[in-house]
């Protein structure tokens, strides 16, 4: 699966939210280091996700990312 085939869906989800493709954008840098430019180089080179993560720079904050996303849920769960 290539970053530039699901990369207008998180656009879509993002506008659905009243969000902006900057504030997609900003997140997606946080995350992974690829800032605009270089995200649209990998949508022009329709780089696998693979690819994606091998050429990023997790922020090291990225593990403190908790919730539930696509219905999976991510990081600690906390218990009550």
């Amino acid at each position: 699966m290539t970053f530039a085939s699901v990369y207008p869906h998180y656009l879509a989800k993002t506008r659905r939210k009243a969000r902006t493709k900057e504030e997609l954008n900003q997140v997606i840098e946080w995350l992974t280091g690829h800032d605009e430019e270089k995200l649209q180089a990998l949508i022009q080179e329709k780089a696998s996700f693979e690819a994606f993560f091998q050429q990023a720079t997790l922020n090291p904050n990225a593990r403190l990312i908790t919730g539930v996303i696509c219905g999976y849920r991510v990081g600690k769960s906390k218990t009550r």
